[in-house]
């Protein structure tokens, strides 16, 4: 159980530092717990993993922001790391997105991501179909930079699938013309990070941060649209957040499954916590400090 929340102020100092935080992301308690365990200073709940491990479903729009709400919760509570949470889209209009960022607030959120994807969102690697027009994209970031200045205090991560969604109908370089304005415009509307999501080359990846002020992310996602680079390529760049959003649920997935395979052939997985390890990890050794001195 944590015992001191790591907040927006916390996690801007992080971000003020000369470095490109690895940053992998969680979908539980349990892999936010390793990921602090592992020495980690901060994670982001990704909307794809949470979908997939609480209910087995695609990252199409199909969570609710009560379920995103339930789980976040969970995973603020177990750990003294900031948090950043997939708002998705805002959940609606302009006065959506102003209780979403109040709610992420009052769950232990340090930060939120906001896109500018139509309803129904999908995950920004599988095919975006459109985002909304520019005005109501920058209307979104506007009620999110006023809902921070009332109180919801959360480091805004303001992304743009204009390159991904506008690539057919606009060609490649204007799709990519149109994302880059939109991030400038969400970096004057006072988002303290911009996040270019899917861009397909190097040549793309520096150009934004050429382009683009304020703290940028990156996102890393093994067999995704955009280049996988290591943190220090993406440093020199100048990114600040390097995102892993799907490693640790294909890792859990993978090693899940060759589980599986062992006990299919009747023999023991070899790849284990031990039972000790496991026991420490859901935290029994503090459960039974508290339990004995009472």
């Amino acid at each position: 159980m944590a015992t001191q929340r790591r907040d927006a102020e916390h996690l801007r100092g992080l971000l003020a530092q000369d470095t490109c935080h690895v940053m992998p992301c969680c979908f539980d308690a349990l892999s936010a717990r390793l990921i602090e365990q592992a020495g980690f200073p901060l994670t982001f709940m990704s909307g794809f993993s949470v979908a997939a491990a609480r209910a087995g479903l695609p990252d199409t729009g199909l969570l609710t922001v009560s379920e995103m709400l339930d789980q976040g919760g969970s995973i603020c509570d177990a750990v003294n790391l900031p948090v950043i949470g997939d708002g998705d889209n805002g959940h609606g209009n302009a006065a959506n997105v102003h209780r979403t960022m109040h709610q992420f607030a009052r769950a232990g959120f340090a930060g939120i991501m906001l896109e500018d994807q139509s309803s129904p969102k999908r995950c920004g690697h599988t095919g975006v179909k459109a985002v909304v027009e520019r005005e109501q994209a920058l209307e979104r970031i506007r009620a999110a930079v006023q809902a921070r200045e009332q109180g919801a205090d959360l480091v805004i991560i303001a992304r743009t699938d204009a390159r991904s969604a506008l690539a057919a109908s606009h060609g490649e370089a204007q799709a990519l013309e149109e994302a880059l304005w939109r991030l400038n415009a969400f970096a004057d509307l006072g988002a303290d990070v911009v996040f270019l999501e899917a861009p397909r080359s190097e040549q793309e990846m520096d150009r934004f941060c050429r382009q683009v002020p304020g703290w940028r992310m990156a996102n890393m996602l093994e067999g995704g649209l955009t280049p996988w680079l290591p943190p220090d390529a993406l440093a020199s760049m100048g990114f600040r957040l390097a995102a892993y959003p799907l490693t640790l649920i294909s890792a859990a997935a993978f090693a899940m499954k060759t589980a599986l395979s062992a006990l299919q052939s009747g023999t023991a997985p070899q790849q284990l916590l031990s039972f000790s390890e496991l026991k420490d990890l859901v935290g029994f050794p503090a459960y039974d400090q508290a339990a004995s001195s009472n």
